[in-house]
C-alpha cells in the first residue's frame, strides 16, 4: 500500500496536492535529522530547568492558534465522515506547531480535537524533549493529556519515567510511581543516583513541585526517605527556604554544620541566615545580606560568637561589607570594609581572607569623563599577622587624585596631567600630608625603518607637611618641605622578524634612557609611606618610574637595555627569553646597591618562558648578581604531565630588603608542590605541600579525592595549616571538608 499524506486544518478537512504533501514530508524528515543529530551532541550545560514542568507545554490559546494546521503522514489513512474522525495506521507521523508525534496507530477526532496514539508512541517536542509511551491521549489543543508508561529524555539528557502522566487543563501535571535521574546508566544496572516518588505534582499556579513518599537511591540502595517535600519550579527565580547545609571539621570548631535559610525579602533584597553549630564552640551567629538598587548594590556578611576560652575570652566576630552606587553618569561611589576582632578568628572559622596578613578597608568616590579621571579615597588597615601586631598602624584620610590625558595632536603627541594629595596618620601620632603634581609630555613614533620610539618629558612637584618624623635616632623632623623632580625619557625598540614554513622568531632589542637629577628624595625630611620596597624585575625594569608610589622618586640618569626573544614553532610550541640590565651614571642612585656598596651596573633581570608541548610549561623570573651571578630573586611556576599524572611546582625567593619595611624586610624562600592524578574516568586525586625553605618549616599540606561524572560530584579534602602564632596553636590541626553536588538538585561545597 502506498504511503499517503494528508493536511488537516482545524476548521475543515482538506485534501492537498502531492506537491504540498511532499513539502510536509520534508518537514518531517528535517525533524528526524534534528533529533538524530541531537543524540550525538555534547551534553548541554547543567541547568535545573529541565524537568517535568517542561513536558507537553501547550502554547497559550489565542485567536491565531485556532488556525494552526496539523499534518498527518501514514501508510494507511481512513476518513470516517460519520463521526468526523481520521484513523491513521502504519508509521504514523503528525506535526502540529511545536510537537511531532509518531505511533503505530493514531485516531484523530476533528470535532472534539482529541488525539489517541497507540503502539510505540514517540513525541518529539520543539524544545528537544523526547517522550516515549505505550498510549497517549491529547485533548483540547494539548491542554489536557493522559499518558501510560511514560519515559522522557529531556534536552540535557535528564530522564524520568512514570506509570501514568496526567496533565490537566490548568497545566497541573501529576505523575504516579515516578523515577527521575540525570545519570547515564547501562542496561540492567542502576544509575549512580535516582529519585523515586509515589506521586509528583507540578502546581503551575503556585509554581511548586511536590513529592510524596520520595526516596533518594544511590546505586539502587535507598539512602534517604521523606514523606513529603517540595521546591519551587524553574520559573521561580528565588524564594524563601532552606538551602543545603555546609559540613566541616577542624581543630577549633570540632565537627560543625552550617544550615542556611534564604529569606527573599523582596525582588531586590534578601538575607541568608547561616549560623554554625559546632561540637566544641557551640552556636556561632552568621548571616549574609544583599541589597540591589537600580544603580548599585550592597553586600554584607558577618559573624559573631562568645568565646569562653581563657586565651581568647570575649566577643569575637568579623564583618565584610562591599557596596557600589552610581551617583550619575560620571560619579561612582564604592566601599570595601573588612574587619576581624583578632588575627586568628578568620582562620578558626575558615572564613574568606583567612590567609591575609592584614585587612584593608576602603571608601572611594570616582569620576569618569572621557579622558578625565578623579577619585577621593580613605584607607584603614587591620593587622592580622602575629608578626605585625607591634607595628605602627597607619590610616589614610584622604587620598585625592585627578588625571587628564589630552587628545593627540597631528604628530601623535599628548599631555598627561596628574594631581594627587594624601594624608597618612599613625597610631603614634606621627603624620605626613602631601600634595603632588606631575605634568608629562609624550610622543610615540614609528619610523619608516620599523623601529619604535617613545619620547617623554615630565616634571613632578611635591609639597609636604611632616609631623614627628623619626628619620633616625638623632633626627626628628616636623615642618614643611618641597621638592621638584624633572625627568626626560626615551624608549627605543627594533623588532627583527624571521619566518619559515614552520616557525617564526622575533628578536627585539630594547633601550630606555632616563635623564634626571640625583639625590632629590630628601629622605631625612620626607617619610616613605607608599614606596617602601622596590623589586626591579622583568616587569618594570624599562619603566621610567620603578616605584609604585609618590614618596620616593626614581632619581638619577640611567640607561636600561635588554633583548626580548620569542620563538614560535608548529612542532615545538612557543618559547621566549628576556634579559635586561641598567647602567646608572651616578653610583649613589643604583637601587641594587647594598649598604656601603657603590656600583654603576644593576643586577641582571630576566624571564624564561617555554611551552613546547601541552604536557609541559614553565615560566621563570630571576635576578642575577652582576658580579658573581648569584641568584638574588627568583620565581618559578611549572607544570608537567597530563590528566593521568601531573606535577605542578611554584617557587619564590626574595632576599632581605634594606628598607625599613614591615612587609618584605625578611628573606623569603618558599616552594609549593602539587601532584594530581586521574585514577579512572571518574576518580581523581591530588596532594600538595607548601614549605618555608628559609626556616625549614611547613606552611601547609593537604589533599583531595574527587569523584565526578555527568550527574554528580563528590569530594573529600583534608588540609592542615601550620601557624607560628603562639596564640593560635589550635590551627595546627587538620581541617576536613566534604563536597557533594547532584545535578538538578544542587549540593554543598567549601567556599
Amino acid at each position: 500500500m502506498s504511503k499517503k499524506t494528508l493536511f488537516i486544518g482545524l476548521s475543515s478537512l482538506t485534501l492537498v496536492s502531492v506537491a504540498y504533501a511532499q513539502t510536509s514530508s520534508l518537514v518531517v524528515l528535517d525533524t528526524k535529522k534534528t533529533i538524530e543529530e541531537t543524540k550525538h551532541e555534547a551534553p548541554a550545560k547543567l541547568e535545573p530547568k529541565y524537568n517535568i514542568t517542561n513536558v507537553l507545554n501547550a502554547e497559550p490559546a489565542t485567536k491565531e492558534s485556532e488556525d494552526i494546521d496539523i499534518y498527518f503522514s501514514a501508510d494507511s489513512l481512513e476518513n470516517n465522515s460519520a463521526d468526523n474522525t481520521v484513523v491513521a495506521t502504519g508509521n504514523v507521523e503528525i506535526i502540529r506547531q511545536n510537537l511531532t508525534l509518531k505511533a503505530d496507530e493514531v485516531t484523530y477526532n476533528q470535532a472534539t480535537d482529541h488525539i489517541v496514539a497507540k503502539g510505540n508512541v514517540v513525541l518529539l517536542e520543539k524544545n528537544g524533549n523526547v517522550i516515549f509511551a505505550d498510549e497517549v491521549n491529547l485533548k483540547d489543543k494539548i491542554q489536557q493529556a493522559d499518558v501510560e508508561n511514560i519515559k522522557v529524555i529531556l534536552l540535557d539528557k535528564t530522564r524520568f519515567a512514570a506509570k501514568t502522566f496526567h496533565k490537566k487543563a490548568d497545566d497541573t501535571k501529576i505523575l504516579r510511581n515516578a523515577v527521575f535521574t540525570p545519570c547515564d546508566n547501562c542496561q540492567g544496572q542502576s544509575p549512580l543516583w535516582q529519585m523515586k516518588a509515589l506521586k509528583i505534582i507540578h502546581d503551575p499556579k503556585g509554581k511548586n513541585v511536590e513529592y510524596q513518599n520520595a526516596f533518594l537511591e544511590i546505586k539502587g540502595i535507598p539512602v534517604l526517605y521523606t514523606p513529603y517535600f517540595s521546591h519551587p519550579d524553574p520559573s521561580v527565580k528565588r524564594r524563601s527556604g532552606f538551602l543545603y547545609p555546609r559540613l566541616m571539621s577542624n581543630g577549633y570548631l570540632g565537627a560543625a554544620i552550617q544550615p542556611q535559610y534564604f529569606w527573599d525579602i523582596s525582588e531586590h533584597e534578601n538575607i541568608t541566615f547561616n549560623p554554625i553549630i559546632s561540637s566544641d564552640k557551640g552556636l556561632i551567629y552568621s548571616a549574609i545580606y544583599n541589597k540591589y538598587f537600580y544603580r548599585g548594590e550592597l553586600n554584607v556578611s558577618g559573624s559573631v560568637m562568645k568565646e569562653e576560652d581563657k586565651e581568647k575570652e570575649g566577643t569575637r566576630g568579623n564583618l565584610f561589607l562591599q557596596g557600589r552606587y552610581e551617583l550619575n553618569n560620571y560619579w561612582v561611589a564604592d566601599t570595601d570594609i573588612n574587619y576581624a576582632s583578632d588575627g586568628s578568628y578568620l582562620n578558626d572559622l575558615d572564613l574568606p581572607k583567612k590567609d591575609d596578613s592584614w585587612l584593608t578597608s576602603r571608601i572611594r568616590l570616582q569620576a569618569f569623563d572621557n579622558r578625565n579621571y578623579a577619585n577621593i579615597e580613605a584607607y584603614y588597615y587591620d593587622f592580622l599577622s602575629y608578626s605585625l601586631q607591634n607595628e605602627n598602624k597607619p590610616y589614610v584620610l584622604p587620598i585625592m587624585s585627578y588625571e587628564n590625558i589630552s587628545s593627540p595632536n597631528s604628530f601623535g603627541a599628548y599631555v598627561k596631567t596628574s594631581l594627587n594629595t594624601a594624608s597618612v596618620y599613625h597610631e603614634e601620632d606621627n603624620a605626613s600630608h602631601r600634595l603632588s603634581m606631575i605634568n608629562s609630555w609624550n610622543l610615540p613614533y614609528n619610523s619608516p625603518f620599523g623601529d619604535k620610539y617613545n619620547l617623554s618629558a615630565s616634571l613632578k612637584s611635591d609639597l609636604y607637611y611632616i609631623s614627628q618624623y623619626h628619620y633616625d635616632s638623632k633626627t626628628d623632623y616636623t615642618g614643611t618641605t618641597a621638592r621638584i623632580f624633572p625627568q626626560l625619557g626615551l624608549e627605543w625598540r627594533y623588532p627583527f622578524i624571521k619566518n619559515t614554513e614552520k616557525s617564526s622568531q622575533i628578536l627585539e632589542p630594547i633601550v630606555v634612557a632616563a635623564i634626571a637629577p640625583s639625590d632629590s628624595n630628601k629622605e631625612e625630611k620626607i617619610p616613605n609611606e607608599d614606596s617602601e620596597y622596590i623589586n626591579v624585575t622583568d616587569v618594570n625594569i624599562f619603566d621610567l618610574d620603578r616605584y609604585s608610589g609618590y614618596d620616593r622618586n626614581d632619581t638619577g640618569s640611567r640607561i636600561s637595555y635588554g633583548l626580548n626573544w620569542s620563538f614560535y614553532n608548529k612542532d615545538w610550541g612557543r618559547s621566549a627569553l628576556l634579559l635586561a640590565q641598567t647602567y646608572e651614571f651616578d653610583k649613589k642612585d643604583n637601587i641594587f646597591n647594598a649598604p656601603g656598596e657603590e656600583n654603576n651596573f644593576s643586577d641582571y633581570v630576566g624571564r624564561i618562558y617555554s611551552k613546547p608541548t601541552d604536557y609541559f610549561s614553565l615560566i621563570y623570573r630571576f635576578r642575577l648578581d652582576k658580579d658573581d651571578y648569584d641568584i638574588n630573586y627568583s620565581e618559578l611556576t611549572s607544570t608537567i604531565g597530563n590528566d593521568v599524572l601531573n606535577l605542578s611546582t611554584s617557587y619564590i625567593f626574595f632576599p632581605e630588603t634594606d628598607e625599613n619595611s614591615f612587609i618584605d624586610n625578611y628573606r623569603r624562600k618558599e616552594i609549593y608542590t602539587s601532584i594530581g592524578t586521574k585514577l579512572t574516568r571518574n576518580w581523581s586525586a591530588n596532594i600538595f605541600v607548601r614549605q618555608d625553605l628559609e626556616n625549614e618549616e611547613l606552611i601547609s599540606k593537604g589533599g583531595k579525592i574527587i569523584y565526578e561524572d555527568e550527574c554528580a560530584k563528590f569530594a573529600f579534602s583534608a588540609e592542615k595549616e601550620y601557624s607560628h602564632d603562639p596564640e593560635d596553636e589550635e590551627s595546627n590541626e587538620f581541617e576536613f571538608y566534604f563536597t557533594f553536588f547532584l545535578k538538578t538538585l544542587g549540593g554543598t561545597a567549601k567556599d
